[in-house]
């Protein structure tokens, strides 16, 4: 098939947003100065210079306001992060590590299945913990872009880890922000938080799967983890309800209860607080929310985020999907059917490369481009109207 317009638009993007903007003797007029005050951060000079020779900037502050959290409908997050796939792996994670996991239970009061949907829905148990190095990204945001104060202390953290010798420097791989491990740590949070729950003297998170889960335990008490409180649950709402929601704004049960909600497998809402959270409105899923999904929220602030690993430890415990449909008429996909909707697109002709589920620049151009063909509305969405469409030939 010839390629189209939307394709060379997409690629001409791709290739933009690859480009460091950051001139070379900015950022080493940056590093020099970076270096000034390592000492100050508890960082030496030849700590610093080993990590930073040869050092060129990176494209990472082209991803700012870029978080998937903030950017995909809700639909979407919830069913790429949530399948079945996902939920099968981690049943069989808990089963793998059920001492490490009983282990950081004992000592920080955290259940195996939410620290293992941590570890799911940030780095798919370890697979993709990210392939940009620390050092880079991080020198490169402490001297470009927004939030530069926020990003030279990662920086500093860093080179901290490197200088302690806890994870091997070629190791600190990462996402473009800089988070990394199996459970995805800012630095600074490592340096404040992670812990040696293999007891082999050393706090590896990227190689170690219990320093990771005994660490994400620690994370999670820190940010206010009650044990033995549920997240929450999904609720029905009266018809009409126009009353207040929030995850913030929690009431006791007792005035929940009062307002008509109820828990949909019909038990009573219980005791303590809770807020109400409407992800996608008053026509979708409804929640009652406690503190500890606020907990959970602390380790990446975004309310999808939670919600998914919230619904992920529930789905991990043997607990079925939202029994409320979403409020759209073209649903997410799970990676099984991103997968299936990229191999269709490259039997079309269209070149998405491997099916692999991540939906992509390529294959959102591909996805425009089908879409102008068959009579859709243009938006390069992978989501189940296309998929249908698709698999009819259409």
């Amino acid at each position: 098939m010839r390629d189209s317009f939307a394709r060379r638009g997409a690629l001409a993007l791709l290739a933009t947003l690859a480009a460091p903007s950051l001139a070379r003797a900015d950022f080493q007029d940056c590093l020099a100065s970076l270096r000034a005050s390592a000492s100050s951060h508890g960082v030496s000079t030849a700590t610093f210079d080993q990590a930073t020779r040869g050092l060129t900037p990176s494209d990472a502050a082209s991803f700012l306001d870029k978080q998937p959290e903030f950017k995909t409908p809700i639909w979407d997050y919830i069913a790429g992060l949530v399948d079945d796939e996902r939920v099968a792996d981690g049943r069989q994670r808990l089963r793998e590590y059920a001492n490490a996991l009983r282990v950081a239970e004992q000592r920080f009061g955290v259940d195996p299945a939410t620290v293992v949907a941590v570890w799911g829905v940030e780095s798919d148990f370890g697979r993709n913990m990210g392939k940009k190095p620390l050092v880079q990204s991080l020198a490169t945001l402490s001297c470009e872009g927004r939030r530069q104060a926020f990003f030279r202390g990662e920086f500093f953290a860093t080179l901290k880890i490197i200088q302690n010798g806890d994870i091997r420097p070629e190791a600190l791989m990462g996402s473009w922000a800089g988070a990394f491990g199996q459970t995805q740590f800012m630095p600074s949070t490592y340096l404040r938080i992670a812990v040696d729950l293999d007891g082999d003297g050393r706090r590896d998170i990227v190689e170690s799967a219990p320093d990771a889960l005994g660490s994400t335990a620690n994370h999670l008490k820190h940010g206010g983890w009650i044990p033995g409180l549920h997240w929450g649950w999904e609720v029905q709402l009266p018809e009409g309800y126009s009353g207040e929601s929030g995850r913030a704004r929690k009431h006791p049960m007792a005035y929940w209860t009062a307002q008509g909600v109820r828990r949909m497998d019909g038990r009573p809402l219980g005791e303590g607080s809770a807020g109400l959270l409407l992800p996608a409105g008053r026509q979708g899923p409804a929640f009652l929310v406690t503190r500890n999904f606020d907990a959970i929220y602390g380790y990446n602030a975004a309310e999808s985020y939670a919600l998914a690993i919230a619904h992920l430890s529930d789905r991990i415990r043997g607990g079925g999907p939202f029994q409320t449909p979403w409020p759209t008429d073209d649903p997410g996909l799970s990676r099984a059917e991103r997968k299936e909707l990229q191999a269709l697109l490259n039997r079309r002709g269209y070149d998405v490369g491997e099916p692999d589920g991540a939906i992509g620049d390529k294959t959102r151009a591909a996805v425009a481009d089908y879409q102008a063909r068959a009579g859709l509305p243009r938006d390069g969405r992978a989501g189940g109207r296309v998929l249908k469409a698709l698999r009819s030939g259409r």
